[in-house]
């Protein structure tokens, strides 16, 4: 089993993560460090991958709008929202970035599972659902075949920002999260363990927690 080393930062600005996103998968493809998964959660931003309309914000208010490289719509990153960013080299794995889509979806159903809440999947559409409700979203970028971006877990997350947006432009589905579904609040970092864990389990990887997180501004 090959390790995989997590981190969670916290809240991080959401430039600052793509920032060092870009390094990690710089020195993955030169092979300095171990396959690696990023946990934390943003301040309010909407994010607009390379195949989304502008006219899927509605109303931006109070939250950052900012063009990103990775697959996909526009989605709502912020507080109490587990982001997970994998840095992981396919190439030891499996070259099919459906499949690893796909695992994504597996570590989503699995974390929600260990709240009590069951999620699925809901083709032709992307993510973990509960019922017509999206609990998670995906959206990742892969270059050489080393994984970025990744995968959104709508924990604690204030769900009236999504109303602001067609979320990943699907119209006519609601958003949910774990918090809503089970009726209490999760400790973040919980969640952010019980996604390493699962990581590991689904990419059959040996996951350790790096105790020096990477330098990074924190965000507000």
């Amino acid at each position: 089993m090959l390790p995989c080393s997590w981190n969670w930062l916290g809240r991080v600005g959401y430039l600052d993560a793509v920032a060092l996103q870009k390094d990690l998968v710089r020195r993955r493809i030169a092979g300095e460090i171990p396959d690696t998964l990023l946990l934390l959660e943003h301040p309010p931003v909407y994010t607009l991958g390379k195949v989304a309309k502008r006219e899927h914000i509605l109303n931006a208010g109070d939250a950052e709008v900012i063009e990103c490289d990775r697959g996909g719509d526009v989605t709502f990153h912020g507080p109490g929202q587990l982001v997970g960013y994998p840095i992981v080299d396919l190439n030891a794995l499996k070259r099919d970035v459906k499949w690893y889509l796909e695992q994504l979806e597996e570590v989503m159903i699995r974390v929600a599972a260990s709240y009590g809440t069951t999620a699925s999947r809901l083709p032709p559409y992307t993510g973990a659902w509960v019922g017509d409700t999206k609990l998670g979203a995906i959206g990742v970028r892969v270059g050489r075949w080393v994984t970025s971006h990744g995968f959104a877990l709508n924990v604690n997350t204030d769900l009236s920002y999504f109303a602001r947006i067609v979320p990943c432009g699907i119209q006519g589905k609601g958003v949910t999260s774990i918090a809503k579904q089970i009726g209490r609040a999760v400790d973040l970092l919980d969640a952010a363990r019980r996604a390493a864990r699962e990581f590991g389990a689904v990419f059959d990887r040996s996951t350790t927690e790096h105790p020096a997180a990477p330098a990074l501004r924190s965000a507000p």
